[in-house]
């Protein structure tokens, strides 16, 4: 290996280089993905913190879901690792449930994953993302 080369957690494993869509499924095989309306009794319940990872301009075109905390996508590590001196208030503990929200539900079950492996065990995405919560009727504020 070149120095300074990363090398993938399934390359470390032996199982060599995988596809995206390969990728997708594995992680999401490691934890349940919620619909839209179960996200939203969640969170109403005081249940689930939602975390919108979406990228300014999608939010600014699309809205904001209210309650939820945007966190950019390459900070959210940082900002919910509880342990981290960057952490936003609400990364309480390990045991906080988290969904995150992309846009159509793909990035976000990346970030799940490793949230995970940051020991945010209850972290979960939402299944079609900020589309699927707006096309089910659910509350949006521009």
């Amino acid at each position: 290996m070149v120095s300074g080369e990363a090398v993938s957690s399934e390359a470390v494993k032996g199982e060599g280089p995988v596809g995206i869509d390969e990728l997708l499924e594995r992680v999401r095989a490691g934890y349940a993905r919620v619909e839209a309306r179960e996200a939203y009794e969640a969170a109403r319940a005081g249940e689930a913190l939602l975390v919108d990872i979406r990228y300014a301009a999608l939010r600014e075109r699309d809205g904001l879901i209210p309650g939820a905390l945007v966190v950019e996508r390459n900070e959210l590590e940082w900002r919910l690792d509880p342990r981290g001196s960057h952490r936003a208030p609400e990364a309480t503990g390990h045991d906080l449930r988290i969904v995150v929200i992309c846009n159509e539900g793909y990035a976000s079950s990346l970030a799940a994953a490793s949230l995970h492996r940051l020991g945010l065990h209850r972290a979960t995405d939402l299944v079609g993302g900020f589309q699927a919560w707006r096309s089910a009727g659910l509350p949006v504020t521009s």
